[in-house]
């Protein structure tokens, strides 16, 4: 994305980038201050991996001036990325992240570390990909309550009910969500409705103000769907979906992840695919997006933007 928005990001924004390091499971720590080919590093043809002790240690050889986390997520702690981003922070770098987990288990700490070190912790990503779902709100609706907010916002369990409908086993058509590149290895914590959880209590948090846990959201999977429930609901004109609520109640908010059964009329039962969507209940009025079959580009265009964010004065 960063190559494909180069010459716009130039002309448009005066921005110019150089990549210094990349780290992956498979290749490794990389980094050299100079800047490193993104396109060959694109094709799989890595530069020798150099040793580490962590990522602080790479971010210093790096001398990165941002941080992009994007490592699998840990439900349960937000780890490691937590510590990928404080480091980030403390080393004078912005950190932008598409893990979910940090936002819900160390949003304030992260946000207080970013104001101190005057540096920008952004996670627009992590909910609906490239939808700006987090700086929509200070930026276009300003002054505004948000009172609930409803939504399918899980991208795996949308495919697994869609292709179940149309014919195919549970397992082939989690196989179709891996294959489409949404579903990960291990698709519990999309199947058991984690990775849904995650995403109501992130919206709660930086919207709503309410430091939720992650164990105090109502969580319920699709595992317990039937194949023939699924189908059969379907011919009478209606569908599962995994919907994602808040509903604010006094100083809380109440948080729930379950299947529910839905007319055809409701927008949420229209979803296709790896299509998302949601509907913000606001003291003024309600609105609703949705956000048609996303890829990884999308993902991709939700850290772009952040950087734009973060590196414009």
């Amino acid at each position: 994305m960063l190559v494909a928005k180069e010459t716009e990001l130039r002309r448009r924004y005066d921005v110019r980038w150089r990549l210094t390091g990349v780290a992956t499971r498979r290749a490794g720590w990389v980094a050299d201050p100079d800047g490193l080919s993104p396109l060959p590093i694109l094709t799989g043809h890595w530069p020798p991996p150099q040793p580490c002790r962590d990522v602080r240690e790479w971010l210093e050889k790096a001398r990165a001036d941002v941080l992009f986390e994007a490592s699998s997520l840990d439900a349960q702690t937000g780890q490691p990325a937590v510590e990928h981003l404080k480091a980030a922070l403390e080393l004078g770098a912005h950190a932008i992240t598409a893990n979910k987990g940090p936002v819900v288990h160390a949003f304030r700490e992260l946000t207080a570390l970013a104001y101190e070190k005057k540096k920008k912790f952004l996670f627009e990503a992590t909910v609906m990909d490239g939808v700006p779902i987090f700086s929509m709100f200070p930026l276009g609706l300003p002054a505004t309550e948000l009172r609930g907010f409803s939504g399918v916002l899980n991208s795996t369990t949308n495919v697994v009910l869609t292709e179940i409908e149309k014919g195919r086993s549970f397992d082939e058509a989690v196989k179709r969500a891996q294959a489409l590149g949404v579903a990960e290895t291990d698709p519990t914590a999309d199947l058991d409705g984690w990775d849904a959880a995650l995403k109501v209590a992130a919206v709660a948090i930086v919207l709503m103000g309410v430091p939720v846990k992650l164990e105090q959201v109502q969580r319920t999977g699709i595992r317990d769907l039937t194949e023939e429930k699924i189908r059969s609901v379907r011919a009478a004109g209606m569908r599962y979906k995994l919907v994602c609520r808040a509903e604010r109640r006094g100083d809380t908010v109440v948080c729930t992840v379950q299947p529910e059964l839905l007319l055809a009329s409701d927008p949420l039962a229209n979803l296709e695919g790896t299509s998302s969507a949601i509907r913000f209940d606001l003291d003024v009025f309600s609105l609703s997006i949705v956000e048609h079959n996303p890829g990884i580009e999308a993902t991709a265009y939700g850290l772009l933007a952040d950087f734009l964010r973060a590196v414009q004065p």
